[in-house]
């Protein structure tokens, strides 16, 4: 399916590390034009849109856009529009904090569904009635496994989680009959990783290894002996290959789907 998002332009939000810099890969090897977007300094964006040139782009941008404020989301998907016409959207930017409800303050709450879950609605809220205007477009929201399941002491990050993959499917019904299989139709879909191979999780893996008596080793397999059957992480580029799978035509009758990648965590 190379080559598929030829002429396409994708924002793919908190795409200078992890997940996001693995889907705007992915993406870019798709042959989508890659706004990058993210927390970074200006040697940080200069090496991400370097990373996705090299991957296939045909041209990669840096988008600025404080994804707390809904103004300035706005005003970061018309820039991009006025690029080139937004045809993919990734809400991937996230953050995380593993904390008690009972210790958990305001200030955490706010934001976790302001970057997790506000910050997508707001996203979709200016993007999808451009795509449908153009009967085509592929919205893909990288939720988690939490999204599907909970865990303790994760109670802001569980529920925004949740939050978006139930809004991804309103937004699902919303425009499930735009466009047709030859345009490709408007799609909304969620990717539910597991553990995963980023910098969001290392946190957490200190925290077992310490409770382990062990290094990082001993650390990621309690982490994955807990909840993930398969005993794996996945790598981020794996994600990023689903994300662009997601975005050819062909998916066009996939929509309001919360696609888990977990090593059977779910299934359990």
């Amino acid at each position: 399916m190379s080559g598929h998002l030829a002429g396409k332009t994708a924002l793919v939000t908190g795409s200078v590390q992890g997940i996001g810099l693995a889907v705007a890969k992915s993406l870019a090897g798709a042959g989508a034009r890659i706004a990058v977007h993210g927390l970074a300094s200006e040697a940080e964006a200069a090496a991400a849109e370097d990373e996705v040139r090299a991957a296939g782009a045909t041209e990669a941008k840096f988008f600025e856009g404080d994804l707390r404020d809904a103004a300035a989301i706005g005003k970061l998907v018309k820039a991009v529009e006025d690029w080139g016409p937004l045809d993919v959207l990734v809400n991937n930017a996230g953050v995380q904090k593993t904390v008690s409800i009972a210790d958990a303050d305001a200030a955490t709450w706010d934001a976790i569904i302001a970057v997790n879950l506000s910050a997508a609605f707001h996203t979709m809220h200016y993007a999808l009635p451009n795509m449908a205007r153009r009967e085509f477009g592929r919205v893909v929201n990288i939720a988690s496994v939490h999204g599907l399941v909970a865990s303790k002491e994760k109670a802001p990050y569980v529920a925004s989680k949740f939050g978006l993959v139930g809004m991804s499917r309103v937004a699902a019904l919303e425009y499930a009959s735009v466009g047709s299989r030859e345009t490709g139709g408007v799609t909304i879909n969620c990717i539910c990783p597991g553990w995963t191979e980023t910098a969001l999780i290392e946190p957490q893996i200190e925290a077992r290894a310490q409770q382990a008596g062990g290094g990082r080793a001993e650390g990621v397999r309690a982490l994955l002996s807990e909840k993930q059957p398969s005993l794996r992480m996945s790598d981020p580029s794996e994600i990023g290959d689903l994300a662009a799978w997601l975005c050819h035509k062909t998916a066009h009758n996939i929509t309001g789907a919360a696609i888990p990648v977990d090593g059977g965590w779910t299934s359990q």
